[in-house]
């Protein structure tokens, strides 16, 4: 028997993956296979809350499939899978939805900011999201979920919810815990520093990603924002911009941010800028080139999908059996 704990985390296949979810979410997930039982899903049921081209969703979502990989994913070490390959996220939804209250939806604060920015499609499902969330987490009785400081308030709702459903009906859910990374848990936009690096992002420059070509990276680098001063110092209060490239210089080339300060003391942010796009191509160089070689293999992505959803859902099936029987329903 596995005696580690479980840890589940995914992401949309809304957009092409940007560096953002990779330094602040993939290249975590990575270095935890060894001491946790991971499993990692691509949420395509969650993307559908806005309105998707279907061809373009599918082709994203075996694009991210094999990002996911090329990022140092081993299939046989994590349990990799298609959210909507495993009914049981959709059947355990329905049932936890029942158990969500609605003063508690309305409190979120991505549900605020879709509908802003979706106002002339502002669906149930745009509204009652979290409850899927809580099914995806709930389902395999994880105990930790990676996730971004803006994602926290979806893991303290599904806490919330298992509570009373274990309330209710005794210990059938594991209550997790979130799981935020020390460093890169926020990679800001490049052009706009305030707000977060995302994939629906409209303006392009602000945006890295994983896929994109060397010039174009280096381009985006050379245009980012920072700020009046010339000194190369990390404040995020301060130095929104600079504080930001070194969060991503950090990573991308494995120093502290006092190395990185006196790396660069008496020269410009030219200089600067410069060496975290290079940095940044030189660290996603390698996994450009194996999702490319891997979406050339689509016998070998359709067996680790199948693989994995045949994973998932064995586990994810055991929880959901007992709780239908929990909740009353007659067993099949």
């Amino acid at each position: 028997m596995d005696e580690r704990k479980t840890i589940l985390s995914g992401i949309q296949p809304s957009g092409d993956l940007t560096l953002g979810s990779y330094m602040g979410a993939m290249k975590n997930w990575v270095e935890l296979c060894n001491d946790y039982n991971c499993f990692y899903c691509i949420v395509d049921m969650h993307a559908i809350t806005v309105r998707q081209n279907p061809a373009e969703l599918r082709k994203r979502t075996l694009a991210q499939l094999a990002q996911y990989i090329a990022s140092g994913l081993d299939p046989e070490k994590n349990t990799i899978f298609i959210q909507s390959h495993v009914s049981a996220h959709a059947e355990l939804n329905w049932v936890l939805a029942c158990y969500t209250m609605f003063g508690e939806l309305s409190r979120m604060t991505q549900f605020k900011d879709k509908s802003a920015k979706n106002a002339d499609n502002i669906n149930a499902g745009l509204f009652t999201y979290p409850a899927l969330m809580a099914a995806d987490i709930l389902l395999y009785q994880a105990d930790l979920v990676p996730v971004g400081i803006d994602q926290k308030q979806h893991v303290e709702l599904t806490r919330d919810i298992a509570n009373r459903f274990n309330g209710v009906y005794g210990d059938v859910f594991t209550v997790p815990e979130p799981f935020i990374p020390k460093v890169g848990a926020k990679i800001m936009s490049l052009t706009t520093p305030e707000n977060k690096m995302s994939k629906s992002d409209k303006d392009p420059g602000g945006c890295i990603y994983l896929m994109q070509k060397p010039e174009e990276i280096m381009r985006s680098f050379k245009r980012a924002v920072t700020d009046s001063e010339t000194c190369v110092k990390y404040d995020p209060d301060n130095k929104k911009g600079i504080s930001n490239l070194m969060t991503i210089y950090s990573l991308a080339a494995g120093k502290t941010y006092e190395e990185i300060e006196n790396e660069f003391v008496g020269k410009g942010y030219g200089d600067f800028k410069v060496a975290v796009g290079e940095a940044v191509v030189e660290m996603l160089r390698p996994i450009r080139e194996e999702a490319e070689r891997l979406l050339k293999d689509k016998a070998y992505l359709e067996k680790v999908y199948r693989d994995g959803a045949a994973r998932a859902s064995y586990v994810a099936n055991k929880t959901l059996r007992k709780v239908y029987k929990k909740v009353g329903f007659v067993q099949k």
